[in-house]
């Protein structure tokens, strides 16, 4: 899939997950092992969503850094247990995601 397509891709996506029910990010959360790390509102190995949700609010750019977190893995930002790749997540569902965490309060 080239550039574009994959740009095509994420518009429609991004429509799409517009209407959709926070339960259901919180599923696909779910089935791709996040919540094997995280919840949505207290620390576990990882962060609480809602917090990271606090840290990136006001970030324009929090969407595609949360997303390529996901993608990549990371560290340093949360303590020194670092979070892998989740290699089990697309490029969308990560976008997916990262845009669910960062509309939750």
């Amino acid at each position: 899939m080239n550039r574009s397509d994959r740009f095509a891709a994420f518009v429609v996506a991004a429509a799409l997950l517009a209407g959709a029910p926070a339960r259901a990010d919180q599923a696909l959360a779910s089935a791709k092992a996040c919540m094997a790390c995280h919840t949505v509102d207290r620390k576990v190995i990882g962060p609480a969503f809602k917090d990271v949700a606090a840290r990136y609010a006001g970030n324009k750019d929090a969407a595609d850094v949360l997303a390529r977190k996901i993608l990549k893995g990371g560290s340093g930002v949360w303590g020194p247990v670092p979070m892998p790749a989740n290699t089990q997540v697309s490029d969308a569902e990560a976008r997916k995601l990262a845009t669910w965490v960062l509309g939750l309060k």
